[in-house]
């Protein structure tokens, strides 16, 4: 069969995790046929998962005994956070590490900080506002589209903003959820339960 035409692949972030190694590895990995991979049309890479379990029983998936420590905490699920408004903030922060999920939540205020943080944590979800100042979710948005950190991410957009205004402004790619404010928690939560499931069913 064809790979193009095979469901069973992964994106390279979450290759990177199950072989508990760096996504510019992977990348690398890719590009020099230790996996097998190919890219869509829209230009994202998609990753055998045969080839990566093949890799994670061999001795190239433990190259260090650092891995293991890597491998533990890797089993949390990144999220990052962006809000201009503290409070909501602060309750995003409390609701989430109050569901007793194997969740890190970062926080930031603004689209500046936000795309500092995407580099030093590459985050398995982004939840963010639009309307924020310096620099704002449209254009934190646009920047990050731009990057490989934005494979494999997904993006929720929680707004006040109405439909015709997110149009107005540029609009936002499909692949990005859209909420309204008030935030809905017990929607986001069971958001953060299906993606956990993903991962655990990729990593089998």
């Amino acid at each position: 069969m064809d790979i193009n035409q095979s469901t069973d692949f992964c994106t390279t972030r979450e290759a990177a995790r199950i072989l508990g190694i760096s996504v510019r590895t992977a990348q690398l990995w890719v590009e020099n046929g230790t996996l097998e991979g190919w890219k869509t049309e829209g230009g994202h890479r998609r990753i055998s998962l045969a080839s990566v379990h093949r890799l994670q029983q061999s001795k190239l998936a433990l190259v260090a005994p650092a891995m293991v420590e890597t491998n533990r905490l890797q089993e949390r699920m990144n999220i990052l956070v962006v809000e201009d408004d503290n409070l909501l903030l602060r309750l995003y922060k409390t609701q989430m590490e109050s569901w007793q999920l194997p969740l890190s939540v970062a926080t930031a205020r603004n689209g500046i900080e936000a795309l500092i943080l995407v580099g030093r944590l590459s985050p398995d979800l982004l939840i963010s506002d639009l309307q924020m100042p310096e620099l704002d979710g449209f254009g934190m948005l646009r920047t990050l589209a731009r990057t490989p950190y934005r494979e494999g991410m997904e993006i929720v957009v929680v707004t006040g903003m109405e439909a015709d205004d997110i149009a107005a402004a540029g609009g936002l790619p499909d692949d990005i959820k859209v909420l309204r404010k008030p935030v809905h928690f017990a929607e986001l939560r069971s958001l953060c339960e299906n993606l956990l499931a993903r991962r655990r069913e990729l990593s089998r």
